[in-house]
C-alpha cells in the first residue's frame, strides 16, 4: 500500500525565493530514488507565502530511505535558516 506525505514550508520573510530553490534541490532528486512513485512542489496561490510538497511512494521503508538521501539531509540542516516555522508533514494513506 502506497504511502503519502503532505509536508507544508513557511520562509522567513526575504526567504521565499531562497527557500524555493532549496526545495528544488531536495524534490528533483527525489523524482528518481527507488519507491518514489510521484512528488510534486506547490506554492500557496493565497494568503501568507507557503511551499508544499506532495509525494507517493511505494512503502514506509522507501520514504525512510529518502530521508536518509543526502540532499534531504542538507535541506534538513540548512531548513532552520530559511523557515518561519518547523515545516509541518503528515503521512498518510489512502481511504477512498
Amino acid at each position: 500500500m502506497s504511502l503519502y506525505i503532505f509536508a507544508r514550508f513557511e520562509p522567513k520573510a526575504g526567504k521565499l525565493q531562497l527557500l524555493h530553490d532549496e526545495l528544488l534541490k531536495m524534490v528533483t532528486p527525489a523524482r528518481d530514488e527507488p519507491g518514489c512513485i510521484s512528488v510534486h512542489l506547490f506554492e500557496a496561490a493565497k494568503g501568507p507565502p507557503a511551499f508544499f510538497v506532495h509525494s507517493e511512494w511505494a512503502d514506509e521503508a522507501s520514504f525512510e530511505a529518502h530521508c536518509q538521501q543526502p540532499h534531504v539531509v542538507r535541506f534538513g540542516e540548512i531548513a532552520a535558516e530559511l523557515m518561519a516555522n518547523p515545516f509541518r508533514a503528515a503521512r498518510t494513506k489512502e481511504i477512498f
